[in-house]
């Protein structure tokens, strides 16, 4: 049997918090971002971008990102969109969600840049 890993995430340490799955993976490359993009893309999920500050990821709710991109199939667009959020709130969190219309919630959400910690 194997053993499971301990990820000591604590509310003391932001920098150690954990959000979803993909937060216990090494960061994510571009190439890597832009197929989770065309993933939610295919399954014709509507994306959409929120983002806060790291101190408060875990106890509020997050910032919208303009309006969800209903509808958007241009995986370049979406990608300029992630940045645009980035560029505007460099530190802050900011992350990608994708509404899956079949089962009305989230079908994704990943952080895709990490602020720093305070």
């Amino acid at each position: 049997m194997s053993t499971v890993q301990d990820y000591p995430s604590r509310l003391s340490t932001p920098e150690s918090r954990k959000m979803g799955t993909f937060s216990y993976l090494p960061p994510m490359d571009d190439g890597e971002i832009r197929k989770q993009v065309e993933w939610i893309v295919k399954h014709g999920w509507n994306p959409a971008i929120e983002h806060t500050e790291p101190e408060f990821a875990g106890a509020t709710y997050w910032y919208m990102w303009k309006l969800p991109m209903f509808g958007e199939s241009d995986v370049d667009a979406i990608l300029a969109e992630l940045k645009a959020c980035h560029d505007a709130n460099p530190g802050h969190h900011v992350r990608l969600i994708g509404y899956d219309n079949f089962t009305q919630s989230q079908g994704a959400n990943m952080v895709v840049y990490r602020g720093a910690a305070v």
